[in-house]
């Protein structure tokens, strides 16, 4: 499931059943066609509506489209996302990175960095495995990696300390 935040006011939610996408828990029926790269065409209850993918950040899942020639910035939110949300954490509030805590109890499955590297926001520090799913966790902001204190295979409890930065 998504959770598409359209400019700050409006919540939707995209979800799929048995191979159907569903808007809102309703059936989606528009009629989407790919124009080219960055342009759409949609018809929806006998309207039309020209949509232009302005910008996309990938990392921060932010889009602002314009549609019939007015800017919407949607914020999307994936099950990661919103499983951290639910359980009362904040992913990414801080410019300069200073340490890393684990959002949740799980395994450390991979390290993505060393120390010494350099990362920016959006970058994927490590995967995380907890209720039997793959978490990338990415960098909140931009640092250079000063230490790793753990290693691959081993269990961490939520707020102990991953990593320190620089």
């Amino acid at each position: 499931m998504l959770k598409a935040i359209i400019n700050d006011t409006e919540t939707v939610e995209v979800s799929e059943e048995k191979g159907q996408i569903l808007l809102n828990n309703e059936p989606f029926d528009w009629d989407l066609q790919k124009i080219s790269e960055k342009d759409y065409h949609v018809l929806k209850n006998s309207k039309s509506y020209n949509v232009e993918l302005v910008e996309a950040n990938y990392n921060e899942k932010v889009f602002r489209l314009k549609i019939n020639g007015n800017i919407h910035t949607v914020n999307l939110k994936d099950r990661t996302d919103l499983l951290l949300e639910k359980m009362g954490i904040s992913a990414g509030n801080t410019a300069k990175l200073n340490d890393l805590k684990a959002p949740m109890p799980g395994l450390i499955y991979e390290l993505k960095v060393n120390v010494g590297d350099e990362v920016k926001k959006g970058d994927i520090l490590l995967i995380l495995v907890a209720m039997k799913m793959e978490n990338a966790i990415k960098a909140t902001g931009d640092g250079k990696v000063k230490n790793i204190k753990v290693k691959a295979g081993e269990t961490v409890e939520k707020n102990h300390i991953i990593m320190e930065f620089e």
